[in-house]
């Protein structure tokens, strides 16, 4: 099998694994720097890159960064143009991405959410902008926040409108959480693939911070979803066309709560903390898709 993975960082620990974990399988591998591609579209619609016409691979692996999505989704779609088979498709990419987006797709096909609201551009009322989300505390997020960049947390009313009047004064677009108090600091990520949890840790965030993003320096713990838990997350992968992806929930007292999706999701600290060889099922399940379709 030739297999392309899209990534800006060939020596991330998630390319590498990705790759090692291929290579071990016996597959060909060569690692795609989305940004650099060039779209042919049309009669003979084809991707170049660097100046040299691709090979149409069997299978592609996106890891596609938040800085990239345009770019990144438009080569995703490419490949599928040309009868690809991908792991996260474009459109999975795209609504998983915009956390507004996010979020109305989980609550139309009934996934609870914390409460989450969305201001219009001229929407100045501050007090009745925090009222929507039970008041401070509550969490701001850019619309494609990733790894914890982008998430604040306004403790204080006062917290609330310095944060509010910056984005709005930078027409930054937002949204405002509800903050679980319950799990403040702590996170459920499971891992999807294929339609099946693989993998999942307990995050816990550093003294101090409230974000549990390993990425942030949080540190995890493995455990074992419960039964309600299981079936949320995978009904979360389905409703939003991922096949392959992250799933962060919080454990909260009305239940579990479904906090975000990542298409690209680390590898590095899911098995650091599992011990579980999540880069192995991936490939295993790209080979099962190519024999069974």
């Amino acid at each position: 099998m030739l297999i392309y993975i899209l990534s800006r960082n060939r020596s991330s620990y998630s390319t590498s694994r990705l790759q090692e974990a291929a290579l071990k399988r016996g597959h060909t591998v060569q690692i795609i720097d989305h940004s650099k591609c060039e779209l042919k579209i049309g009669t003979g619609s084809h991707i170049y890159y660097q100046g040299k016409k691709l090979d149409t691979p069997d299978f592609i692996i996106p890891r596609i960064g938040a800085s990239s999505t345009f770019i990144g989704s438009n080569v995703v779609r490419q490949f599928e143009m040309m009868k690809v088979k991908t792991v996260v498709t474009a459109n999975g990419l795209l609504k998983s991405r915009d956390k507004l987006r996010a979020s109305q797709n989980l609550v139309f096909s009934d996934i609870e959410v914390p409460k989450t609201y969305f201001p219009s551009l001229y929407q100045s009322d501050i007090p009745y902008m925090m009222d929507q989300v039970n008041g401070v505390p509550l969490i701001i997020k850019h619309l494609e926040s990733t790894q914890g960049l982008g998430v604040f947390l306004a403790e204080t009313e006062k917290d609330a409108r310095q944060y509010l009047d910056t984005f709005n004064r930078q027409n930054i677009k937002y949204l405002i959480q509800e903050y679980i108090s319950e799990s403040k600091g702590k996170d459920v990520r499971a891992f999807v693939v294929g339609g099946k949890v693989v993998a999942s840790m307990k995050r816990t965030a550093p003294e101090g911070e409230f974000r549990s993003n390993i990425h942030r320096g949080g540190v995890g713990m493995n455990i074992k979803l419960t039964k309600e838990e299981e079936d949320l997350v995978i009904k979360t992968a389905k409703v939003m066309n991922l096949t392959v992806c992250g799933v962060d929930l919080l454990q909260s007292d009305r239940g579990p709560l479904i906090l975000e999706v990542n298409s690209s999701p680390g590898l590095e600290g899911i098995e650091k903390y599992t011990q579980v060889d999540v880069a192995g099922s991936i490939i295993e399940h790209m080979e099962s898709k190519l024999i069974n379709e």
